[in-house]
Order: structure tokens, then sequence, then C-alpha cells
């Protein structure tokens, strides 16, 4: 059995509410660029970055946002997943 993985790097699109990521979602399936959506939309101070969250450890981010992160597929985009921050789209780019 694999060992868990300790580390992930993801990006992220925060908003207020369920109805402005579910929009920002759609644009992405019909094409939108992740990066350019997060600048534009998210409240995240991670838009400047497209998103970016960088490399971080399990355990750090808030409990529904790192079980997306840990134990969903990498490279697809997830969510709206509610935090107490807001809603997240939430895209994992590797575990390690």
């Amino acid at each position: 059995m694999a060992t868990p993985a300790k580390t992930a790097c993801a990006r992220h699109i925060l908003v207020k509410t369920r109805a402005e990521a579910e929009s920002i979602k759609q644009r992405l399936a019909m094409g939108g660029d992740f990066g350019q959506l997060a600048k534009r939309f998210s409240t995240c101070p991670s838009s400047k970055k497209g998103g970016d969250l960088g490399e971080f450890k399990r355990n750090t981010m808030a409990k529904a946002f790192d079980d997306v992160v840990f134990k969903k597929e990498v490279l697809v985009v997830h969510g709206p997943v509610k935090t107490q921050f807001g809603f997240h789209l939430i895209q994992t780019i590797f575990r390690t």
C-alpha cells in the first residue's frame, strides 16, 4: 500500500458564494484559463499568482480543503468546497 502524501501543491479560486463558484467552474469547463479566472475573481491574496498556493504540508489548510487536496484526483478542478473563508475551486497540481 502506498504511503500517504505528506505535501502537496495546489491552486484555488476563492469566492463568497456557491453560485459564484459554480459560474466560474462552468467557465473552466468551457476552456477558461484557471490562472486568469483566479486573478479576476478570487478574493484570496494568492489571486495575484493565479491562485497558486505553492507547496504545503498535510493538515495546514482548513480540513475540507485539505481533504480535497490530499484525497481527490490530481489536476482535476474540485468544488465548490465550503470552508470558513468561502467557497473554493481547487486543483491539486502534485502530491509528494
